[in-house]
Parts: C-alpha cells; sequence; structure tokens
C-alpha cells in the first residue's frame, strides 16, 4: 500500500527523544523529513534517527537563517523541540515561518509547555511524569515511586501527541490552506494519556495511594508473580470469566472468584497466588495457562519478545539486530 504521508514534506531541528521520535513517526508513513542540524552525520540513522536528509546550517549566522527558511517555505511540517523562545531568538519563530509559509503546520515539542512559571526551566520525562501527579501512583506502596521507562512522558505523552496533532493539522491546511502552531507540551499530553485515572477519581472509586486499585497492582487479579526460577507471571484477569479460568487453572479456592471485588480480601488472595506462583518454574505456568483464555501471560524478556511467534513479527530483521516495525500496520480493502 502506498504510504499515506507521500509528498509530506517535514523540516524537523536537531533534538533528543520525544521530537525526533515525532518525525520518525511521520517518516514511517512516507513523510519526506528534512533536517537541519550542526553536523550531518557519517552513517545513516537506524532507529530515531532514520529516514532523514540531514542539512548541517549554522543558525547563528544569516546564511544559515536563510538557508532554514528555504527549507520552511517549501515544507508542510516544521518541528522543533527547543526550550521556548529558542527559535524565535533564532529568527525562525513561526512570525517569520508563515511570512515565508501561511500553511505550515509548525509543531513544537517541550516539556512544560510554552507559557507558565517553569516554561524555561530544564527537565526529563521523570520531571514531566512527577509534576503530573502521575507518579505518586506507580509502584509500591512501602517504597518510593517506582521510575517507569521513560515511555509515559517523552515519548507517549510527548512525541505521539506531536505527531497527532500534526496529522489533525495537516487535514486543516489541505482544506482550508490555513497554517497551526501545535503546542505540544509532555506534561499536557501525559495527563491527557491518564484521561481515565481523572475520571476514576471523580467517581469516587481511585484511591491516591499505590498498590490500592484494581490496575495498579493492588488487586489479586491484576499483578505480578515471581516463579520459583525467579521468572515472573503477569495476570491481568479483570474480568470475572477471566478470573474464574485463573482461578482454576491455579487450582485455588473457589471462593475468590465471588471475592474478587472484595477490597479486604485482597491481601489474603495475593499472599496465596504468591505462594502459588513460586511452587513451579515460568515455564510450567506457561503450559498450564498456554491457550487459556484468562489474561495470564509470562513476563518476557525483550529477547523472548522479538523470537516469539506472536511478537516477532512485529519487528525487522536488520542482521543480528531486531527493530520494531513502523506502526501501526496500513492495508488496503481486501489486502493482507
Amino acid at each position: 500500500m502506498e504510504k499515506l504521508l507521500n509528498g509530506v514534506k517535514v523540516v524537523e531541528f536537531e533534538g533528543l527523544g520525544p521530537a525526533p521520535f515525532a518525525a520518525m513517526c511521520l517518516g514511517d508513513m512516507g513523510a519526506q523529513v528534512f533536517r537541519i542540524c550542526r553536523k550531518a552525520p557519517e552513517t545513516p540513522g537506524f532507529w530515531l534517527n532514520r529516514n532523514r536528509e540531514h542539512h548541517a546550517l549554522d543558525l547563528k549566522t544569516e546564511a544559515g537563517r536563510q538557508a532554514a527558511l528555504t527549507l520552511i517555505a517549501g515544507a508542510d511540517v516544521l518541528i522543533e523541540g527547543f526550550r521556548p523562545g529558542k527559535m524565535e531568538a533564532l529568527g525562525l519563530g513561526p512570525e517569520e515561518a508563515f511570512a515565508v509559509n501561511p500553511a505550515l503546520i509548525y509543531g513544537r515539542m517541550t516539556g512544560w509547555g510554552q507559557e507558565g512559571p517553569m516554561r524555561g526551566l530544564a527537565g526529563h520525562d521523570l520531571n514531566f511524569l512527577a509534576m503530573t501527579g502521575l507518579l505518586s501512583l506507580m509502584g509500591h506502596r512501602d517504597r518510593p515511586p517506582t521510575p517507569p521507562l521513560n515511555l509515559v512522558s517523552d515519548f507517549g505523552g510527548g512525541g505521539m501527541y506531536l505527531a497527532f496533532g500534526i496529522a489533525c493539522a495537516l487535514w486543516q491546511a489541505r482544506t482550508t490552506g490555513r497554517g497551526t502552531v501545535i503546542d505540544a507540551a509532555m506534561v499536557h499530553g501525559t495527563s491527557h494519556l491518564a484521561t481515565f485515572v481523572h475520571q476514576r477519581r471523580a467517581e469516587g472509586v481511585f484511591r491516591d495511594q499505590r498498590e490500592a486499585n484494581p490496575l495498579d497492582g493492588g488487586a489479586p487479579y491484576y499483578r505480578v508473580y515471581a516463579c520459583k526460577d525467579g521468572g515472573w507471571m503477569a495476570i491481568a484477569a479483570v474480568e470475572p470469566q477471566f478470573w474464574k479460568t485463573a482461578v482454576a487453572l491455579l487450582d485455588l479456592p473457589g471462593d475468590f472468584v465471588g471475592w474478587q471485588a472484595d477490597r479486604d480480601r485482597w491481601p489474603e488472595m495475593i499472599a496465596a497466588l504468591t505462594e502459588r506462583f513460586a511452587t513451579r518454574p515460568r515455564h510450567h505456568w506457561e503450559s498450564v495457562f498456554n491457550g487459556a483464555d484468562a489474561c495470564v501471560s509470562p513476563v518476557l524478556s525483550i529477547d523472548e519478545a522479538v523470537n516469539h511467534p506472536q511478537i516477532g513479527p512485529y519487528f525487522e530483521r536488520m542482521g543480528a539486530l531486531a527493530r520494531p516495525r513502523p506502526a501501526p500496520l496500513l492495508t488496503p480493502p481486501g489486502g493482507s
């Protein structure tokens, strides 16, 4: 199938993390990405920096600025991940960009946003996640909040929201000829990702503490358990029918099925599941739950995942390495 963004031209100002990820996503869908950088790399990018045409420019010179404006004038999209005010200081802010290209999509990736008292401060994924309040809900209740991999704010709340905003704005630009500024702030995107959590709090059914809720490890049916050999099994038997199957396959008391929603019983059931999983190695439990509709899965290593018959097809082999394929997969009607 022809890639959906064929013909779209993106000017990306060199950066780190979520902004390059957004450009990568657009490039994977067919967009032509021109990266403005200090120095062109000696070898082509393989991961986040793939599918780029590099232009080494000194943006502090008038010649470099004019060269950048020339690229911007012929582009559909601009992506920058600098601190607020940096592009304006270079003479490449929205005012200058729209002057040469009124239909431009001007994508801005920041941690804190373009406005507010913290707008100019540095930060990383963990800082942004911490300030949304969501980090306080992650991890074990008897330990400090656990830093997840930098997927939540950097790439989920940041890069993906920037790419989504650009895709939406492209539609408007193509139909109206008007450009748009996309202000993708990681604290905003992360908070939006957590709409479900905010909803449950508003409904009065979410407790603001770790391991106290159905989906944060507080429930026996949504938790990771250690096996005898040091491996792990993840159980997410949220719906009653799956929990019933899991209880049966684990040979646990039938009363556990009716106690699923009883928070007072959760510690007792967690202790029982912990003890049961610890009696056998992971491969034993894998065989027990193989093919069963119980929402119980082994916790695979990365190497195991890329070689698994279900997960492996979503990777492409690059010699000895495995790289996630562009996502999502696109097929024409009736295609495969």
